[in-house]
């Protein structure tokens, strides 16, 4: 899940408050906990992935969600977060982020649906995202979605100690741009741990407004880029929360939960070893 980077600098929630530590750095037990805490977001994602289908509403993934992430002895990261009142962020087409699940919200063939979850689990959270092409897309979203996932994971490339945080955000930036697309700046990645989220912040695209922080082993980042096939740019819906391009352009997104190792890199959220 993305929030606007000024959230970043407040107290956040976990279903029980926690007081702000800066930049941890896990212990074994806690990395333990985490992978746990990943690897039932990343079922969560996987089966949400098996089983969207049109003539589904984005309701029925939210319920689904949520029963799931309880059954495995979780609880959503995401509901009442700041007063967001889902399990998931699903967001479609020119949606970017945030979109509240609702029964009136039908998802159609040729949809480019963006599903975000997160779980918290003994204390720890897990959070990832992916975008789903329903049914078939046009040539021009399934590159989008393409580019997007491939720009993911060549940030997560960057991820080893020693390594700084615009080593990642260069490395998505580069990515995307060489595919003509633009990288959304208004969002960023995060530390996610005891909270879902914590420092640092973890930029798509070069900057020196933040601390360019040295990457050191036991950190998890959430990693995620958004990509939009037209302007960077966005705005807020009337209900505050969902994010839509500025001209009405398709967007993607996929994230993961990753820990530095002192070699490289772990992705917790990793839906291919669930």
């Amino acid at each position: 899940m993305n929030i606007f980077t000024n959230l970043l600098s407040q107290t956040v929630s976990s279903p029980s408050p926690k007081k702000r530590r800066g930049i941890e750095i896990k212990s074994a037990r806690e990395i333990e906990i985490m992978r746990e805490a990943a690897k039932i977001v990343a079922t969560v994602l996987k089966e949400i992935s098996q089983t969207i289908a049109p003539g589904m509403t984005t309701a029925d993934l939210d319920a689904y969600a949520e029963k799931r992430i309880r059954e495995m002895g979780a609880t959503p990261s995401f509901k009442g977060y700041h007063g967001f009142p889902a399990s998931i962020c699903s967001s479609i087409n020119n949606e970017v982020v945030h979109g509240i699940p609702s029964p009136k919200k039908v998802i159609r063939t040729g949809d480019v649906v963006k599903i975000d979850t997160g779980a918290y689990y003994e204390g720890f959270h897990g959070d990832s995202c992916i975008t789903i092409a329903v049914g078939e897309v046009t040539p021009a979203a399934a590159k989008l979605i393409r580019v997007a996932e491939e720009a993911l994971y060549k940030g997560i490339e960057q991820v080893k100690a020693g390594n700084y945080l615009m080593d990642i955000a260069g490395a998505i930036q580069d990515c995307v741009e060489v595919n003509g697309f633009k990288v959304v700046e208004d969002f960023t990645g995060h530390g996610v741990g005891r909270n879902l989220h914590e420092e640092p912040s973890v930029f798509n695209f070069r900057t020196r407004e933040m601390p360019n922080v040295k990457l050191r082993a036991g950190m998890t980042l959430a990693i995620e880029p958004i990509v939009n096939a037209g302007s960077k740019f966005t705005r807020i819906l009337a209900d505050r929360w969902t994010a839509v391009t500025v001209d009405n352009s398709l967007s993607a997104q996929f994230e993961h939960t990753v820990l530095v190792t002192e070699d490289g890199y772990e992705i917790l959220t990793d839906r291919a070893k669930v």
